[in-house]
């Protein structure tokens, strides 16, 4: 199984590891499919904006929701997750070089989200990679059943994985 996992110092560190990443596969030719976290700082104040960009040049969903400035806990939108989560699984179909996954988070540890998609790659001997932060971690090392690897979030160290373990789906273009 090529299943590992990235977690970055610093809020926001790990989408910024992975969106590198895939910017720089892209450019070498490499067909990632999955997601990439940017967030967007907000003018007043309140918690930034969550936008995920389908790979490998897809859509930007709003991933988050706006719940007001004293609103509390989660502020992710289930639905818009979902709709990334069937394009996502849609380009796997279609073939890909590598599985990029920006968070297995609450829903994928919930059983929802990404995580049958994770699978799914997995199955089909593509390589995943998955951002993570520590409170995910003990439901993602369930998941993954102690057979992931933690990979440092230095992009030379990723793209040193990737090269070990990706093999082209197809002729670079």
């Amino acid at each position: 199984m090529k299943l590992a996992y990235t977690m970055a110092p610093g809020r926001g560190g790990t989408d910024l590891v992975l969106e590198r990443l895939a910017t720089d596969l892209a450019a070498r030719g490499l067909r990632c499919c999955g997601t990439v976290q940017i967030n967007s700082e907000r003018a007043d104040s309140g918690p930034c904006d969550m936008d995920v960009r389908v790979l490998p040049d897809g859509a930007v969903l709003r991933i988050s929701q706006d719940l007001g400035s004293q609103a509390r806990g989660c502020r992710l939108d289930p639905a818009a997750l979902e709709t990334a989560v069937g394009l996502v699984a849609a380009d796997l179909s279609s073939g890909a070089d590598l599985l990029i996954v920006n968070k297995f988070g609450k829903h994928e540890a919930e059983g929802r989200g990404f995580r049958n998609v994770i699978a799914e790659a997995i199955a089909m001997d593509v390589p995943v990679l998955v951002g993570l932060n520590a409170l995910n971690r003990p439901d993602f090392e369930t998941f993954a059943e102690g057979l992931a690897i933690q990979l440092p979030s230095d992009p030379e160290a990723l793209m040193a994985w990737v090269d070990e373990v990706a093999e082209p789906a197809h002729e670079p273009v």
